[in-house]
């Protein structure tokens, strides 16, 4: 069977089940992944800095800042995943990175909301 018939038949089985598992199915493999913390989306990156009182606005031009320097870096966009919004309970398409992945450390220092997150002093308390 080619890839498109594969994918074509996944589609056809997602649209007849419920919308979480509909989204699990399209997401698979990384939304195992983002589950199991071997890839993180940059919200979760916020939570862990203990910057989850910025804005959903701000957390959302951090991601395009931190998907803009994976790109510079990598040549390619980062790995792709459908979640549930925090506030919003919207299914949304995010970005999944290695926990360590550089692009999130340049992200938050090009961000000016981020930027206090990776100063000196700040990296002493945490």
């Amino acid at each position: 069977m080619n890839i498109s018939r594969r994918i074509a038949r996944i589609h056809t089985a997602a649209r007849q089940v419920s919308k979480a598992l509909a989204y699990r199915t399209r997401s698979g493999l990384i939304a195992a992944a983002v589950e199991q913390g071997t890839l993180i989306r940059t919200g979760d990156m916020l939570d862990r800095l203990g910057a989850d009182d910025l804005k959903d606005g701000f957390k959302s031009w951090y991601g395009r800042h931190v998907k803009k320097a994976y790109i510079a870096a990598n040549g390619q966009p980062p790995a792709m995943v459908w979640a549930q919004h925090r506030t919003t309970g919207r299914w949304i398409h995010v970005a999944a990175y290695q926990p360590l992945d550089r692009a999130l450390f340049i992200g938050l220092a090009t961000y000016k909301q981020t930027r206090h997150l990776v100063q000196a002093d700040f990296a002493e308390a945490a």
